[in-house]
């Protein structure tokens, strides 16, 4: 993934994972619900979104789909994040996840499971 998901493109995304298929005049109105952007900024995001490939619009009504799952976008966030904070170290992302905060035991059974199947 080449592009970039920013804070107000990601917002929309959510909405966009969570009610998909969506139209963007609803997509708005949560937008105004929840973050309180007017219809030309939500309009504005979208319009990027779709420029940048992650979602499509047809007509009628500019129905918004994603074409990015919200896994393939986690993935390549967790991926670039790793790549420029920790300088491509995961053990050191995982060690500033872990140094404050205590882990439950489901937490500890959940990750040990993660590292075992790979």
């Amino acid at each position: 993934m080449k592009e970039k998901l920013f804070d107000s493109e990601a917002k929309v995304m959510e909405i966009i994972w969570a009610k998909s298929p969506i139209s963007a005049k609803e997509i708005s109105l949560i937008a105004s619900d929840t973050i309180g952007w007017n219809k030309n900024t939500t309009y504005t995001v979208i319009k990027k979104l779709e420029a940048k490939g992650f979602i499509q619009r047809e007509d009628p009504r500019f129905i918004c789909t994603p074409l990015v799952s919200k896994r393939q976008m986690q993935k390549a966030e967790a991926a670039s994040l790793v790549k420029k904070v920790f300088g491509g170290s995961r053990h050191a992302l995982f060690s500033a996840l872990l140094e404050n905060e205590p882990l439950s035991e489901e937490e500890v059974k959940a990750l040990r499971k993660l590292i075992d199947e790979r």
